[in-house]
């Protein structure tokens, strides 16, 4: 997956999780740090540090969530969540700011941000507010899907079949999640690729081919499904 006019841009490499995020952060330690506990929590992150590149990544993402600091160099958050709103882009965004003033948590909420963290936070804490916007995004009431005999549990990372858990590597799960989140319906390889992997990773021309063929080994050829010239999707089994 190439990115010829962003790749500039990148600065912190990904996880396995099938979501991807894209965190504003001009501070190194807030931002490594938040790049660490995503990490760990399988999410798949790009970093950038000021405004004019959060813009540059936008464009060219396609990414489930925004961590948006407001006092950016270039280009302030403040200037990027208006712009974004202005222009329809209904992404979730999350404000991750220092001020904690009632002022700027309204003026934050009014001008489209979905939610307002104020800094210093506990990172567990963050990660279940991104959870849940994600999940409210998405149209999920909880953190588990359910598609006939199949269940995926986004928080515990647990798959069933029939209610037998299947164990899967983290890359196994990251596209089995991109599949069920909307059942049924069709993800192209490039799209896959695009839920899975950050901007500074190599990828093989057959690397979803290789993880959908793991994946049938362990559901069974009917429950992840070819849709010939066109992608794969979860089968209703």
């Amino acid at each position: 997956m190439q990115f010829v006019t962003c790749a500039q841009y990148f600065i912190s490499g990904n996880s396995e999780f099938g979501m991807r995020i894209l965190l504003v952060e001009d501070d190194p330690m807030v931002g490594q740090s938040i790049c660490t506990a995503l990490k760990i929590a399988q999410f798949t992150l790009d970093w950038v540090k000021d405004g004019i590149a959060a813009e540059h990544a936008i464009a060219c993402g396609n990414y489930s969530l925004l961590l948006l600091d407001l006092g950016l160099p270039r280009k302030s958050g403040w200037e990027i969540l208006k712009s974004l709103r202005q222009r329809g882009n209904s992404i979730p965004v999350l404000i991750l700011t220092a001020r904690d003033a009632v002022e700027d948590r309204i003026l934050g909420l009014n001008l489209g941000a979905d939610d307002y963290l104020v800094k210093p936070f506990d990172l567990d804490e963050l990660i279940a507010r991104m959870r849940a916007l994600l999940r409210r995004n998405s149209g999920q009431e909880s953190a588990e899907i359910v598609y006939g005999a199949l269940s995926i549990d986004t928080i515990r990372h647990e798959v069933k079949l029939k209610g037998d858990l299947v164990n899967l590597s983290a890359k196994e799960f990251a596209i089995f999640y991109a599949l069920m989140e909307k059942p049924g319906a069709v993800l192209s390889r490039d799209k896959l690729e695009e839920k899975i992997y950050g901007w500074g990773d190599e990828i093989a021309s057959n690397t979803v081919q290789v993880y959908i063929h793991y994946l049938r080994k362990k559901f069974g050829s009917d429950v992840i499904l070819n849709v010939r010239g066109v992608g794969y999707r979860v089968g209703l089994v």
